[in-house]
């Protein structure tokens, strides 16, 4: 169990049957009147993110959530397989669970397999991935007065926006939270 004044950024912990994690917290002690807490939660299952005051004496137990570090092989329609790279356990995720930022994952790459009481709900891929850029329009010599950016295609298919140098076959490296280009690799 966890009191409400206890609350730390990332704290998870079980609410009205739901699984919740801080975002931001501030405890308030006014002039008058009790001191409550003030946070930013969200859902870690849905992704939603409200705002709630607590009394700082209420309890709540605490959420353990399970990150597993996990092999993506491939997808077979609307299943992705992921493999547990110590007991070689496959085991499917439907593309819903999936993030946006999912698009930036080649196969063999190692995410993190997010789940509550052995029900997955999130997969994280690494922050950080090295991608060939396979279709971009040549740039002109002379138009990088300005941070000019032109769209490109990588090899898993997702498109970003890269700085005018960057030429078809090139490495670069991608920021998968914010879906930006970083540099060259």
């Amino acid at each position: 169990m966890i009191s409400a004044g206890d609350f730390r950024n990332g704290v998870t912990f079980e609410l009205d049957g739901n699984v919740v994690s801080i975002i931001e917290f501030q405890h308030v002690k006014p002039g008058k009147g009790a001191a409550f807490v003030r946070t930013k939660i969200r859902n870690v299952i849905t992704g939603s993110v409200t705002e709630r005051t607590f009394n700082p004496n209420d309890k709540y137990p605490t959420a353990f959530i399970e990150r597993r570090d996990m092999q993506y092989l491939y997808n077979d329609g609307d299943l992705y397989y992921f493999m547990d790279s110590e007991t070689f356990e496959q085991i499917p995720i439907n593309k819903s669970v999936l993030s946006d930022n999912f698009k930036f994952v080649q196969e063999n790459m190692i995410c993190k397999v997010l789940s509550y009481k052995g029900n997955v709900f999130g997969v994280e891929p690494p922050n950080f991935v090295e991608l060939k850029v396979t279709k971009t329009d040549p740039g002109f010599k002379g138009n990088t007065a300005t941070n000019a950016l032109k769209p490109a295609t990588v090899e898993t298919g997702a498109q970003i926006n890269v700085p005018l140098f960057i030429e078809e076959g090139e490495m670069i490296r991608i920021d998968t939270r914010t879906g930006e280009y970083m540099e060259r690799a």
